[in-house]
């Protein structure tokens, strides 16, 4: 896995204990699987001793990629010691794999070690220390593979857990150095379970492709001996590269020979046959994209790229799309399709010289071909179906359960995309917790041949890319419980155990604040100005997690800050610049239409947010890393107006400050200024909001007088400056506010008038009932996670995913594989609310936007009050696409039900389960409109 760190190893090693008793040799089945560790260990193999480190071993007659990885351990341990040499007689550490090994096949051959429980594991490897492995060597430390790549996975494995990072090179984080580091006897087998796992490097342009094109001159070999290192410290196998204009084997040679030599599965995209680029038959194609009209010079074409793939190992796409990533046809042309596979299939079977099952081949459900799949075509049972998500993270769909085919199913995922309804490129937007939700499910319906994840320009994507090809490895090593401590893991590996639980905090705060609506979607209406002081708290949330990041990065050692800069700092100031820049522009715009002053204050500072925007992506390109990164940071994020980004970042349109005199007033709630009328302010509650927000604001440059008179000495009004103007806080003293619901006015009085704001206060008679969410004079939210009670029918329970979502986490029901409940017959949440009067009520349950896995209408629920009849709710009520549009760019579904309040006083809301897949987020219960905002209400008060 790819957090075992050398000061980590001994408690993440349990991990894999389990796995191991069961497969490893006999004789160490009682063992602990090997770890490392800077203290002594009884029995320890001394992979560094007083800063000298062992010999790395490897026959010259293993496999080219083995050799490498050998080489890569050599340096590493180098490294770890500070640039020493093994000494003559260092201890050793045996690389090789069975049947190219003499050494490895000696050890077997002797019974000194035993390979039973590794034969035949695709992939598999087992580290273990062996005595006496040839005269004159007391111990050895033996990695053996099963494979080609499973004996690199034992060594880049190792070198991990040693303590160097698969993102030294990508990331700049620096090796540490280990005077002395032993690894503990015991034998450590691993295979993983998914069979292909890797990476898609795709929506290029203009980030990766101004990088690959200054640092290596191109998409050449050099750049992809980075990837393909990167993939396999990793421990992933596979890749679809570059594609947008570019071609792996037409562009350079050597990147297709360096791929099979290195170990990488080297495989095309979803709509790339064949093992064409799609930019080749631009450039050596004949005729249209169209196989009804241009068969011929398409199998010709085809052809080619078979024979060039020669005995490279790869992973064949089969199918055909529309020129341009687009449908192939109007309708679902079933037959067309099943046509095109039969002859792709018959000519891999002329090229090769074997039948068409020997060469694996994958047909790429995505998008519309997906609605092939569903009409019923069907391909030959040894290609691997590979279901898709709908490019925002929620799988569209996967095997029946217990369905099977020879050549499996497989899933492909999204970090980056490039359509509607808006392209997200820039920034890490991916939750590990969501990705976990969704690819857990995949696992748990058998779609475990092939994963692969489309993570863009690959940076940003350091965290989410290793999260999943981790899971990729092995999924049932990463329960729920270790969500909690993935990101300090990770974060442990780069930077030492240290700083990391503060520096994991940081990691999950941006991206769930980035995951809640990505940055290219955030406009100047998104977080509400006058409700719920939305944007207030969005960017007190940024401002925080600023203000840690900056603190700790000073904390960190200087060697250190590089890896900290694009890992950490950088991803949260630049997201929190972008989110204030969009406020300061919606604040503008309301202070304009208000006939602020202030409005001209609002767009001097997003015009200085701007340039500071283009001065973190400067530093990034000319500081960091002696300018490593030029280029990396150039995705354009400022000035969408439609799905497609905008060729420059664009100064949003800010508006003109108005110029008046006197003072003008505006209250929480609404968005005009208050004219002589005035206004009530929302409701002031003993167990809700207890406090409420009037703006007095100039209209002009000349300052006013004025004063603030409240009519009740129990009604307090605290006054603030804010941002030139003045806020006037509105709160209530409790113990001396008369009981029941009153109307006191706040007056506003100065340059010969009076602006009255009239104060709701409402101080109940009743207790509310311990423990229950009181309902408080306006909306209610309350967060899934926190019910009262929490049921579980027919073997299925409620787990919480920390984390995930918009606000604090995802409370599910488990497993997923368990069939539908009936309405009010399965698990069930409870939650514990005093409602203030009968009557009706709407019931908003706030999901997340995940999808009918099994082609169904949408997975549903059910809500009741008490032992009131369910009502059953579908998550998806709207099938169109523009449901879906507003479902994804806003991250979740919000489905509301009525139901009634029998009386006044404490009743049980319940959530039951009926179908798999549904992630709770939230509950907003109200009597009416829920005021206008992005987030909601924040959470009610209980009762004490």
């Amino acid at each position: 896995m790819g957090l075992r760190t050398a000061v980590s190893a001994l408690a993440l090693a349990a991990a894999v204990a389990a796995a191991a008793a069961l497969a490893a040799p006999t004789a160490a089945r009682s063992a602990e699987p090997v770890a490392v560790s800077e203290k002594p260990v009884a029995g320890g193999f001394a992979l560094i001793a007083g800063g000298k480190p062992a010999r790395v071993e490897a026959d010259v007659t293993d496999w080219p990629g083995v050799l490498r990885a050998a080489q890569g351990l050599r340096g590493d341990l180098s490294k770890l010691s500070g640039g020493a040499q093994p000494a003559k007689d260092a201890p050793v550490v045996i690389v090789g794999t069975l049947g190219r090994s003499a050494q490895i096949d000696a050890l077997v051959a002797a019974g000194k070690l035993d390979v039973s429980a590794l034969r035949g594991r695709w992939e598999g490897f087992i580290q273990q220390v062996v005595d006496n492995p040839r005269p004159g060597v007391a111990r050895a430390l033996v990695i053996v593979g099963a494979d080609k790549r499973g004996t690199i996975f034992g060594a880049y494995d190792l070198s991990e857990r040693a303590g160097v990072s698969p993102w030294t090179w990508w990331a700049d984080v620096p090796v540490p150095m280990r005077r002395d580091l032993v690894v503990a006897p015991g034998a450590n087998l691993q295979a993983p379970k998914v069979k292909y796992r890797g990476i898609f490097l795709n929506d290029e342009n203009p980030a990766l492709y101004g990088w690959a094109n200054a640092t290596f001159g191109g998409f050449n070999h050099a750049f992809y001996e980075r990837v393909y290192e990167l993939v396999l410290r990793l421990k992933g196998d596979y890749l679809w590269p570059a594609m947008w204009g570019k071609a792996l084997y037409d562009d350079d040679p050597l990147n297709a020979v360096l791929a099979d030599e290195m170990g990488v599965v080297i495989g095309t995209s979803h709509h790339e046959p064949m093992m064409r680029a799609h930019v080749e038959w631009e450039r050596y194609g004949q005729g249209p994209w169209d196989y009804a009209k241009n068969p011929e010079p398409l199998r010709r074409f085809w052809r080619e790229g078979i024979a060039r793939m020669g005995a490279n190992e790869s992973l064949v796409t089969v199918g055909m799309r529309g020129d341009g990533d687009e449908p192939m046809t109007q309708g679902t042309a079933t037959k067309l399709l099943e046509t095109i596979v039969a002859d792709q299939r018959a000519i891999i079977g002329e090229v090769t010289g074997k039948d068409p099952s020997a060469t694996p081949q994958v047909w790429a459900l995505y998008k519309e071909v997906q609605d092939y799949y569903d009409a019923g075509m069907r391909v030959p049972g040894d290609v691997t179906l590979l279901f898709a998500d709908d490019n925002w993270g929620n799988i569209r769909r996967l095997p029946k359960l217990g369905e099977t085919r020879p050549g499996g199913y497989g899933v492909y995922y999204h970090f980056d995309y490039v359509g509607g309804p808006r392209n997200y490129k820039w920034l890490n937007t991916n939750q590990i917790e969501r990705t976990w939700e969704q690819m857990k499910r995949a696992d748990d319906h058998g779609a475990d041949r092939l994963w692969i994840v489309n993570v863009g320009d690959l940076k940003p994507m350091e965290l989410p890319t290793e999260f999943f090809l981790d899971l990729a490895w092995d999924p049932g090593a990463m329960p729920v419980e270790k969500l909690s401590t993935y990101t300090r893991d990770w974060a442990s590996a780069q930077f030492g155990p240290e700083h990391a639980a503060e520096i994991a905090a940081l990691l999950d705060g941006y991206t769930r604040l980035n995951a809640r609506r990505k940055p290219e979607l955030i406009d100047e209406a998104t977080f509400s100005l006058v409700n719920f002081r939305e944007a207030e708290r969005v960017e007190a949330e940024w401002a925080d997690l600023e203000r840690r990041a900056e603190a700790l990065r000073k904390a960190l050692p200087k060697a250190q800050d590089d890896a900290f800069f694009q890992l950490v700092w950088f991803p949260i100031m630049a997201s929190a610049n972008h989110t204030r820049l969009y406020v300061a522009t919606g604040r503008n715009r309301l202070f304009a239409a208000q006939g602020r002053a202030a409005a001209g204050a609002e767009a001097d500072r997003v015009r200085a947010l701007f340039a500071r925007d283009a001065e973190l992506t400067r530093q990034f390109h000319e500081d960091l890393a002696g300018g490593k990164w030029r280029h990396m940071m150039s995705q354009t994020h400022i000035g969408y107006t439609g799905w497609q980004q905008p060729e420059t970042n664009v100064l949003p349109k800010l508006a003109a400050a108005p110029s008046g005199e006197g003072f003008g007033v505006a209250v929480e709630g609404r968005e005009a200024a208050l004219g002589e009328g005035g206004a009530d302010l929302p409701v002031l509650h003993r167990w809700g909001a207890q406090s409420r927000w009037i703006d007095v604001f100039e209209r002009g440059a000349v300052r006013s007088d004025f004063a603030v008179e409240s009519g009740a000495a129990w009604l307090k009004t605290a006054l603030r400056p804010s941002g030139g103007d003045t806020r006037v806080e509105v709160s209530v003293d409790w113990a001396r506010a008369p009981k029941g619901r009153s109307r006191t006015p706040i007056r506003i009085v100065g340059d010969g008038r009076e602006v009255v704001v009239t104060a709701v206060v409402d101080n109940p008679v009743r207790k509310p009932a311990k423990g229950a969410f009181i309902e408080a004079g306006g909306p209610l939210a309350i967060e899934a996670q926190h019910h009262a009670r929490a049921t579980v029918a027919d073997g299925v329970g409620w787990t919480t995913i920390p984390n995930l979502g918009r606000t604090l986490s995802g409370v599910a029901a488990y497993p997923t594989t368990a069939a539908p409940s009936a309405p009010g017959k399965g698990a069930m949440l409870e939650y514990l609310v005093d409602f203030e009067a009968a009557g009706p009520v709407d019931l908003t349950v706030l999901v997340s936007p995940g999808l009918d896995v099994t082609g169904g209408t949408g997975p549903r629920f059910a809500v009741s009050i008490d032992d009131a009849p369910p009502v059953v709710v579908n998550t998806i009520p709207d099938p169109s696409e523009k449901a879906w549009d507003k479902a994804v760019a806003d991250n979740i579904r919000s489905l509301t039900a009525s139901l009634n309040v029998p009386s006044a006083g404490a009743h049980r809301v319940r959530l039951w389960r009926v179908d798999p897949g549904v992630v709770f987020q939230r509950l907003v219960i109200s009597r009416g409109p829920v005021p206008g905002s992005y987030l909601g209400p924040v959470e009610g008060m209980k009762g004490r």
